[in-house]
């Protein structure tokens, strides 16, 4: 619903542009660095569109590709976590088996009294 949302809220965005540029059809000096140039300010318009809409995109890419990687990174940190963790419940549960034995001492101690 949100891409919805996004894709009608981009071309009422672009339609308002559009109508604004085909309005303003007079010719006006572009500054270069290296010189001067007179275009119409409908092309002027539209360009800077173009321009503003590639560079936000751009960056949305960067910043998508940039969490993507985090999020692997941080998957495989989580699987290596629960590894170690359930190694270490291994362990635990092993130690409590030892324990809930009678030792080795215990067991000769008990065959004495019998």
């Amino acid at each position: 619903m949100k891409l919805q949302w996004n894709l009608l809220l981009g071309l009422l965005f672009a339609i308002i542009i559009a109508v604004f540029a085909v309005f303003n059809v007079d010719a006006v000096p572009v500054n270069y660095v290296f010189g001067i140039a007179q275009w119409p300010l409908v092309l002027v318009i539209l360009c800077s569109a173009l321009l503003g809409a590639a560079v936000s995109g751009l960056i949305a890419m960067f910043l998508s590709f940039q969490s993507n990687r985090r999020i692997k990174e941080l998957q495989k940190e989580m699987t290596s976590k629960e590894l170690t963790i359930a190694s270490q419940q291994n362990e635990i549960a092993e130690l409590q088996k030892y324990t809930a034995l009678p030792s080795n001492q215990e067991a000769i101690n008990e065959n004495k009294i019998v």
